[in-house]
């Protein structure tokens, strides 16, 4: 999708832009979740690739062509071989049996009745429901028609299959096999499946997620559980915490995920309303809004004058904390900058060596010349986005004759930990993704 928009009534007092802007690429064999609350935009953009709903601007390519430009015998090819779709309210014909039912695209091909029919028997048996071909849809449960569906939708063997909400009229059991189902086919057929949803409870599925928000893509997170398709990003891969935190607060946009992170280090123990103050003074020591001595100062102040209330060791602790890991990765800004815009000096070997600095005091350890050059190509990798946090802990702890640190899985820990809050914190943060 190139600046796609779909806007109803433009240029009336009643202009309604459904979909604003997009800016997608999806590859072959990725499994995409369009997400957000109902009325965002999500089908819109789904119906776009169908090939049924025109773009008021902007375009739409699949594999490098433009549906809307392809004559109506192509368009027929399009959406009978190429795209798939299955819908949340099935859309089975109800005087069709079946099996009749999912072999309805393959007569528009021209198929003989016989392969028809055995193509069909086999997605019913693939499917759990090959035992129902002789029955009407009315005679099935929710979970066992829309799987039928998904049968209809596969019968033509397409590339990319559609979902709209597919699970939305289930319980959560036939929903889950139903989800299996379309997991599989991704999987084991290797099919772009595009699915819509608003239950945050199905992104795990997904190689990557589209958060959509009034017809605007607000943020794509890659699943850091799946292996991935899509051109590695190094802005947007670099950070696991954020992403792991993304899924558990899927409607929070970056910046808040940062205050998520720099809470989760400072605190232990405290309170909901403790913990509600802090991540407001968090927020505004991130943004630079708040100086250190007022941070300190509302730590340590009364709940009843709108303070935290903490003893003034904690609260000096903490406030150590927060001024040390926002000003040291401030470095990592400025790596990130200069490696994104191809800008490198001496002064980017000088961050790298500062970054190694402050992590050995931070852990108070000693290192002699040869360990510290090794931390530093790993701070290297890892910042530059060469490598995934579990990289950087594994040559930690492997062994010097490995071509390691030799560090013990605790300080490792403590080193690993410390360095991610520094990265997550020091990559910018315009709301747009990570």
């Amino acid at each position: 999708m190139k600046n796609m928009s779909v806007i109803y009534n433009k240029g009336k007092e009643n202009e309604f832009r459904a979909s604003d802007g997009l800016n997608l690429e999806i590859y072959p064999g990725e499994y995409i979740i369009f997400f957000g609350p109902s009325g965002c935009g999500k089908s819109t953009a789904l119906y776009t690739i169908l090939g049924v709903l025109t773009p008021t601007e902007g375009e739409i390519l699949v594999k490098g062509e433009n549906p809307y430009e392809y004559t109506p015998q192509e368009l027929v090819h399009y959406q009978t071989s190429v795209i798939g779709i299955m819908y949340q309210a099935f859309y089975l014909i109800p005087s069709l049996t079946i099996a009749d039912n999912v072999t309805l695209p393959l007569i528009f091909q021209g198929i003989h009745p016989n392969i028809r029919k055995k193509r069909a028997q086999e997605l019913l048996d693939r499917f759990g429901v090959g035992s129902h071909g002789h029955k009407l849809p009315e005679a099935l449960s929710g979970g066992q028609t829309q799987r039928v569906s998904v049968a209809r939708a596969f019968v033509n063997d397409p590339e990319i299959l559609l979902a709209d909400e597919p699970v939305g009229n289930l319980d959560s059991i036939s929903a889950g096999q139903v989800m299996d189902t379309l997991d599989e086919i991704n999987r084991r057929d290797k099919k772009t499946i595009i699915l819509v949803t608003h239950d945050a409870k199905y992104l795990p599925y997904a190689h990557r997620v589209i958060y959509i928000k009034d017809g605007r893509v607000v943020r794509i997170v890659p699943n850091p559980e799946k292996k991935q398709i899509a051109r590695v990003d190094q802005q947007k891969t670099l950070v696991t915490e954020m992403e792991q935190l993304a899924k558990v607060h899927p409607y929070l946009s970056p910046s808040e995920l940062k205050v998520k992170s720099i809470i989760n280090f400072l605190t232990q123990g405290q309170t909901l309303e403790q913990l509600q103050r802090l991540e407001e003074c968090a927020k505004l020591m991130i943004d630079g809004m708040m100086q250190r001595e007022q941070f300190y100062q509302i730590l340590i102040d009364d709940l009843e004058k709108g303070g935290i209330g903490l003893p003034p060791t904690v609260a000096e602790d903490m406030t150590d904390k927060i001024c040390r890991v926002l000003d040291q990765s401030k470095d990592v800004r400025r790596y990130r900058r200069r490696l994104e815009r191809n800008n490198f000096f001496d002064t980017d070997r000088a961050l790298i060596n500062k970054l190694a600095k402050d992590l050995v005091d931070e852990c108070d350890c000693k290192l002699e010349p040869k360990i510290r050059t090794r931390l530093k190509d790993n701070i290297y990798n890892r910042v530059s986005g060469l490598s995934r946090p579990e990289d950087f802990y594994l040559r930690l702890v492997k062994s010097v004759e490995d071509d390691g640190l030799g560090f013990t899985k605790e300080l490792a820990e403590k080193m690993a930990t410390y360095f991610e809050k520094l990265l997550i914190q020091g990559l910018e943060a315009e709301d747009k993704g990570h």
